[in-house]
This record gives structure tokens, C-alpha cells and sequence, in this order.
């Protein structure tokens, strides 16, 4: 359950909040008479939620939530206020509260702007995992999921600012992810976030796209049409892979950027524009200049602040949050009960060079998932790329509960962090596969142990987990061919010609 803590010295408007909360199920709701009081409560227990009245005895609810702020700025903060007030409202979000609510307070207002606080704080915290970099006047202010608390200023930053933001990483880094929540943390939390893809616009409809166009102004504009930017008013437009721009359209938008107008293709009007732009790229700007393939001065109103991505083979350390985040997300898509992965799967996922990030990984996850049979992700239902690049190879072999990893080319020392790991929760602990799977019982269980002088036969090894893989994704997928090829990411061809080899007949499999 989320903490709330309502502050106001009126008991009435404490009754009121507290149970219209509680009655989600979702929240426990804790009081404070005034805003000193609120503060003190603040510094002694964590809350994921403040709501302040602003006019409180002893500290006003404006010093309070600076000192809130000062303290933790992760505290999402509320203020209510009276109409005649709405000044005091409007410079608290200012200075750095979530949103502000008017009295009376309405039950169904006031649980909307509870929901989407929280829903912007857990976009927060996503982003914690992106870890990004922030360059501000030659310095680095470094996030990762371990320091939370610098991730939640540089939000507080930006979301103070409406400046031009530029977002640079590798392809799948999370770029969107942070764009939109600057946004949803920021003063135009109340307008649309729009997000185009630049490179996914065929050349001659990016002026139209962009821009709209009126009716007749080129074949096929049979109507008018408002572009991205109108569209976007009030909001923030997210440019992604700007650095696929056309050189004209670079122009254009430069024009935006400094006179906050444009022109729709075939109109003789200029329409004023109120959009902030989060833009994003995976390609080097700065060689692009050098090649006149991107305008400078384009890149200097952009790259007012930028964030730097790294990619995922740069904080591997993430990686053991961003699973078990992953892990939550199929658990209520899919409607299944994982309680984790094995050590022996997880060191493997760090093993591998990840050359897709995050998004590579969130699918390997989801891959695991649809694969395995047990309550925690294993070897055994890692994709087969993974094991192939990181030179690891599964042994069905049952040796006192150990599952042995077997290195090529002694990739790892014997000595290694993780040479010798306990997967079970007791020592003689086998999981079962199932009725029909006694070959391969205990297979994916208990310890694992990287033998890099030992004497095994490989093929065998591959051949015996070619098989139990095959079985598995066809009980998986109820010996649908076209299915189980698809989902276990092996083509339909080898598919047929492996059940072959083996033995393997799709219909015993029916039943799942």
C-alpha cells in the first residue's frame, strides 16, 4: 500500500480525504494538524504522498513543502487550496509540488489526482533505471538505480524548466521512457505528450506531418489537416531519432524553436505554437555537423540540456532490478506466479552484451516467461541466442541436485564471482517438469558449478537440451507448430527437422 500523509488543521477536510483514500484499498493515510507538524512526520517516516492545505497555523503549507522538498524530493507533494488562493496554488507547483486541487474537495477529483501523481512518480522511478547522466555547467550529475535521490532532482530540474531537452543513447535505452516522464513531471503534465518518429516518415509527408497542410495543397490533400505541432498545443512534442531529419525540415524547425510559429504547408497564415520539445537521437550530431548532414545551430537550441543514456553493457548492476521489474510487469499480463530467477539465469544475463538494452532484455524476460514450467526463471528457458553468446551449454545430467555450465574456451575461471552458486531453497531441493519430463528431472535446479578442465561430452550435452527445449515450448504452446515456433524464437523449418531427429510427435502435446 502507498503512504499518504494529509496536512491541514481544518478536521473536517482530514476526515474527508482520509476516507475517500482508504476506500480504494490502495492507500493508508496518516494526519498532521499543521504544516510544522507535517514536516516533522515527513523527517521520522517515509511517505509516497503529501497533501497540504496552504493556509496552516504554526508553517503555512508553501514553507512546508520547500522543507519537504529539501529533505526528500522524491515525496510527491499535493496542495489544496481555497479559489481565493489560487496564486499561492500556482507558485507552489513552482516550487516543485506535483498539482494543486481547490476546495471543496470532490471525492472523484481528488482520487484522479492522486492516480496520476502516483502514476508520474512511478515514472519516476522507471527512468531510476535508465540511469542517465545530466550535463549542466560542466558538471555530471550521475543517476542509477542505487541513488535514487539524484534521479528525482534531475526530474525536479527539468520539470521547473521549458526549455528544449535532448536525449542521447543507443536504440533502446529508454529515451521515450525519460521524455515522457519529464513530461507528465513538469507544468504541462495537463497537455498531450505527442511523439513522432523521424525516422519512420517517408521524406515528402514530413513537412505535412509535422505542420499539416490545407486542403489542395498537393495531390492526395483532399482535406485540411493540422500536423504534430498544433496538434501537440499546450504540450510537449517528443522528436524522436531527430538526427533523421531532413535538412529542410531542420530549417523549419529551427524557425519554431526561436519565433514560436510556423506555417502549414499550402497556407499564407503563420500559427503561433506553445509546444516544448524533448528531442532524441542515437546518432553522433557532432560528426554530423562536420558532414552538413545536421545544422549546428539546430543542435545548439536543442542540446540546452542533454541526457546521456548509457547503454545497458555499461551498468550491468542494473540489471538485477530492471529483471525483477520485468518480472512484475508478465506476472500481471500474464497472469502467472514468478517469485524471481535463479542465480545461474541471472549470472548469464550478465554475462551477455545486451547490443539491444533494455528492450532486448524486457523480451528475453518475456521470452523466459512464456518457456517456463517452474515458479522461478531458469537457464532452461533463456533464449538460445543468450547461451550461444556467452559460450554456455546446459547439462541434463542430475549430479547430486547440480546443473552443470559448462564455458567455451574457459571463458570463465573456475575461481569466478560466480562459479559455484545455490539456486535451491534447501540443499537437496529438484524441481519437477512435469509428468512425461522424468530425462531431464531436477535439471534445472539446486547449484551450478562452470568446469572448465572437466571431461564432458558437448554434442551429447546440446542434443539433450535440444530436445527437452522442443518438448517443453511444445507442452507450452499445446503441439501448435506454427505456435510454438513463433514464441521459442526457432524457425519453423529447424522446428520440423530437430522433432524429426528426435523422435518428437506435436500431438502428444496437445494437452499441454
Amino acid at each position: 500500500m502507498l503512504r499518504v500523509l494529509v496536512a491541514d488543521d481544518d478536521q473536517g477536510l482530514r476526515l474527508i480525504v482520509r476516507s475517500t483514500l482508504e476506500a480504494t484499498g490502495r492507500f493508508e493515510v496518516d494526519e498532521a494538524v499543521d504544516g510544522l507538524s507535517a514536516v516533522e512526520k515527513t523527517r521520522s517516516s517515509h511517505y509516497d504522498l503529501v497533501i497540504l492545505d496552504v493556509d496552516m497555523p504554526h508553517l503555512d503549507g508553501l514553507e512546508a513543502l520547500r522543507q519537504i522538498k529539501q529533505h526528500d524530493p522524491s515525496i510527491t507533494v499535493l496542495i489544496v487550496t481555497a479559489y481565493a488562493n489560487i496564486d499561492d496554488a500556482v507558485r507552489s507547483v513552482k516550487e516543485g509540488a506535483y498539482d494543486y486541487i481547490s476546495k471543496p474537495v470532490e471525492a472523484p477529483t481528488l482520487v484522479d489526482m492522486v492516480n496520476r501523481a502516483v502514476s508520474a512518480k512511478s515514472m519516476i522511478a522507471q527512468l531510476a533505471a535508465s540511469s542517465p547522466v545530466l550535463m549542466e555547467a560542466g558538471r555530471r550529475i550521475i543517476g542509477n538505480s542505487a541513488e535514487m535521490q539524484k534521479v528525482f532532482n534531475i526530474i525536479n530540474r527539468l520539470s521547473k524548466v521549458d526549455t528544449p531537452v535532448l536525449i542521447r543513447g543507443a536504440s533502446g535505452t529508454g529515451k521515450e521512457l525519460v521524455a515522457r516522464a519529464i513530461h507528465f513531471n513538469s507544468a504541462r503534465k495537463g497537455g498531450k505528450f505527442v511523439a513522432i518518429n523521424c525516422s519512420a516518415i517517408p521524406e515528402n509527408l514530413f513537412e505535412s506531418e509535422l505542420f499539416g497542410h490545407e486542403k489542395g495543397s498537393f495531390t492526395g490533400a483532399d482535406q485540411r489537416k493540422i500536423g504534430k505541432f498544433q496538434f501537440a498545443e499546450g504540450g510537449t512534442l517528443f522528436l524522436d531519432e531527430v538526427g533523421d531529419l531532413p535538412l529542410l525540415l531542420q530549417a523549419k524547425l529551427l524557425r519554431v524553436l526561436q519565433e514560436k510559429v510556423f506555417t502549414p504547408v499550402g497556407a499564407n497564415r503563420e500559427i503561433q505554437s506553445d509546444v516544448r520539445i524533448i528531442a532524441a537521437t542515437n546518432r553522433p550530431l557532432e560528426k554530423m555537423i562536420e558532414e552538413n548532414s545536421f545544422r549546428e545551430d539546430l543542435f545548439y537550441r536543442l542540446n540546452v540540456i542533454p541526457i546521456f543514456l548509457p547503454s545497458l553493457a555499461e551498468r550491468k548492476n542494473d540489471i538485477d532490478q530492471m529483471v525483477a521489474n520485468f518480472i512484475k510487469k508478465f506476472n500481471t499480463s500474464q497472469s502467472k506466479k514468478i517469485i524471481g530467477i535463479t542465480p545461474d539465469a541471472l549470472a548469464l544475463l550478465k554475462r551477455y552484451e545486451w547490443p539491444g538494452n533494455i528492450r532486448e532484455l524486457e523480451n528475453v524476460i518475456e521470452h523466459a516467461f512464456i518457456l517456463e514450467t517452474s515458479n522461478k526463471l531458469t537457464l532452461a528457458s533463456m533464449p538460445e541466442k543468450l547461451l550461444a553468446a556467452t559460450g554456455v551449454s546446459v547439462s541434463h545430467h542430475i549430479l547430486k541436485g547440480k546443473t552443470l555450465i559448462e564455458p567455451d574456451d574457459g571463458d570463465i575461471d573456475a575461481s569466478d564471482e560466480v562459479a559455484s552458486m545455490d539456486l535451491s531453497d534447501s540443499d537437496d531441493e529438484e524441481i519437477s517438469m512435469g509428468e512425461g519430463d522424468t530425462e531431464v528431472e531436477g535439471a534445472l535446479g539446486a547449484n551450478v558449478s562452470y568446469l572448465p578442465g572437466g571431461k564432458l561430452d558437448y554434442y551429447r550435452q546440446k542434443e539433450a537440451f535440444e530436445k527437452e527445449f522442443i518438448i517443453k515450448a511444445l507442452k507450452t504452446f499445446k503441439g501448435r507448430i506454427n505456435q510454438t515456433a513463433i514464441h521459442a524464437n526457432i524457425s519453423k523449418k529447424t522446428l520440423l527437422r530437430k522433432m524429426e531427429k528426435f523422435g518428437i510427435i506435436a500431438k502428444e502435446y496437445s494437452k499441454g
